[in-house]
């Protein structure tokens, strides 16, 4: 199976990795594995100040903090995933990555580091919820 896993370095990212952990049919050397994130991008006036460089820096320090982590405990349990970095809209770029790139299934928590929250459901989940045409595995 191919597994796109879409995390953000909130608590409810380590909920998910944590889920992944107990259950074994999810997590193995027998599935692929993809970890992305996709960072808001930065207001305009502050990307014209800073430069592309030291934007493209920004977003690349920032990814490597949420997926290190990620990648290393899926390391743990002897999975080597791909890394997948995105910069837009968040709920549109993962369900874009999942419907592009052949997942069999994609894992999220089902809140992040969001300003805006429902009490059920965070706003990017329920954005990729409507445009996913993927399964989706909410952890809450």
């Amino acid at each position: 199976m191919n597994i796109l896993l879409a995390v953000d370095g909130s608590a409810y990212t380590k909920k998910m990795l944590a889920y992944l952990a107990t259950h074994e049919e999810l997590l193995g050397g027998n599935h692929q594995y993809t970890a992305l994130t996709v960072q808001a991008p930065l207001p305009t006036r502050a990307r014209a100040a800073l430069g592309k460089e030291v934007v493209d820096s920004y977003h690349a320090e920032e990814a490597e903090k949420i997926l290190s982590p990620v990648c290393k405990f899926l390391a743990r349990h002897g999975v080597d995933a791909k890394r997948v970095v995105k910069v837009g809209a968040v709920g549109e770029n993962i369900a874009k990555v999942a419907d592009s790139g052949k997942f069999d299934l994609l894992v999220m928590g089902s809140h992040g580091h969001g300003a805006l929250a429902t009490l059920v459901m965070g706003s990017v989940t329920t954005q990729v919820l409507a445009h996913c045409k993927v399964p989706l595995l909410i952890v809450r």
